[in-house]
């Protein structure tokens, strides 16, 4: 008798299967679909073929000679080539937003060994108590009060005696932006005037609105 229910228990099992397994009655449309977008993707997956260009490839190269949206012209300038570093310099310019930005990012990364005073005595330093016994340099002494932009460029971006790189902390605007903060700072204590970075752009601003209210109040004679 137990034998008997079993064999019947089974053969239901089996037929409700079966029966699950029927896809004539089930529904598979999804109905209305309200964001196609969603639903079913306009984009070509990675390496499958593209119609829309010549040679059917989704993954491809960027065009040779082009820069990436928000990305900088490479630098090209070469380790150990002394020369270059004294002449190379930048032709970007900054305003007084950016040059902010440029201080933020000197006290976040510089500070701790060159001082938030620029000064050389960073918490790493410390007066020859920190974990660093070779004093930072000083950017208010005279060796580094009037050094070439270029060279400290190369410094952040091949890093110079204990000092590493800093070429994965900064990118080529930042580091432009750090060096635009230490010749302002320099330029107020010593240095040479201010010729980097955000006084040539504000030099042109006031040169063109000085002759702009001249022609005005000529104009009103």
């Amino acid at each position: 008798m137990n034998k008997t229910k079993s064999i019947v228990v089974a053969a239901l099992i089996i037929g409700l299967g079966v029966s699950a397994c029927n896809s004539g009655n089930m529904r598979r449309n999804p109905g209305k679909t309200y964001a196609p977008d969603m639903t079913y993707s306009r984009a070509y997956d990675a390496y499958t073929d593209n119609p829309n260009f010549s040679d059917k490839q989704t993954s491809r190269l960027p065009v040779a000679g082009t820069i990436a949206q928000g990305h900088e012209l490479p630098d090209h300038l070469v380790e150990g080539d002394t020369n270059a570093y004294k002449t190379f310099t930048t032709h970007l310019r900054f305003n007084e937003a950016e040059l902010e930005e440029g201080k933020r990012l000197f006290d976040i990364y510089c500070g701790i060994c060159h001082g938030q005073k620029l000064d050389g005595n960073g918490p790493l330093y410390n007066d020859g108590n920190g974990k660093f016994a070779a004093a930072p340099a000083n950017f208010k002494d005279g060796k580094y009060l009037n050094m070439p932009v270029g060279q400290m460029y190369a410094a952040i971006k091949f890093g110079k005696n204990m000092m590493g790189s800093h070429a994965a902390q900064l990118d080529i605007k930042q580091r432009w932006q750090v060096i635009a903060y230490i010749k302002k700072f320099q330029s107020e204590n010593g240095g040479a005037p201010f010729t980097f970075g955000t006084a040539e752009l504000m030099a042109s601003t006031t040169a063109a609105t000085t002759t702009t209210d001249t022609a005005a109040a000529d104009k009103a004679k």
